[in-house]
């Protein structure tokens, strides 16, 4: 069966690790996605001094963003969803990105990335829940008429799940999308200037998907800490 040129795909073959390779290749870019961050987190941070330069203005930029969107959405006791919130959008960020470089593919173009993604996204939104309300937050299932309680936990415990197959679906979707387009104008045009115009939409998308993707889990976080009605 032929197989798509994918850089560590390659090196691990040559090591006699064909099958894990090809089996697993969304794990391995999955790593190489969380070592950027981790490898550029540390460089960024470490040369952090009160005069900013260019790096730490954009980290800053970055950060301040990211929780005034936080704050918008829940209010000031948001903050403390910032260090998950940074981490997914960042995540997904660069996961997305790096399928648009030659040898490399998204991460997110699996669907099994993306189910653990939302899975981390539903169970914190219910531990934010809990720790809001306690005991009181299954009233956010059971509905304002108590009679019709029994049918309404079952339409929100069926909702909520579904939330896990939207973000997933849609995040997979997209750059999976993404990613057979641009794999099919490579194969007819080679490395000529045809690509080019879908590579910067690839670029939006990786960067919208990012984005609409954490705006969920944070609209999904701001409906926990709200008291049921």
């Amino acid at each position: 069966m032929e197989h798509h040129f994918y850089f560590f795909v390659e090196i691990l073959r040559a090591l006699g690790y064909e099958d894990f390779a090809h089996e697993w290749e969304h794990i391995l870019y999955s790593w190489f996605g969380m070592a950027v961050l981790v490898i550029g987190g540390y460089f960024l941070s470490k040369g952090i001094k009160m005069i900013p330069g260019k790096g730490q203005n954009i980290l800053e930029l970055v950060v301040d963003g990211l929780e005034n969107f936080i704050v918008d959405i829940t209010g000031p006791e948001g903050k403390v969803f910032l260090p998950f919130i940074a981490t997914l959008f960042l995540y997904i960020l660069v996961c997305n990105l790096i399928g648009l470089m030659p040898g490399f593919i998204s991460p997110t173009a699996n669907i099994n990335t993306t189910v653990s993604l939302a899975l981390c996204t539903f169970v914190m939104t219910h531990a934010i829940g809990i720790k809001c309300h306690g005991v009181k937050y299954i009233k956010h299932f059971l509905g304002p008429v108590l009679v019709l309680a029994p049918l309404m936990l079952i339409i929100e415990l069926i909702g909520h799940f579904a939330r896990v197959m939207s973000l997933s679906i849609r995040l997979f979707g997209n750059i999976s999308g993404k990613e057979k387009v641009l794999g099919i104008l490579f194969a007819l045009a080679g490395l000529y200037l045809a690509p080019l115009p879908i590579m910067f939409l690839g670029i939006l998308v990786s960067v919208l998907q990012a984005v609409v993707f954490t705006l969920l889990s944070v609209v999904y976080f701001a409906g926990a800490m709200e008291d049921a009605h």
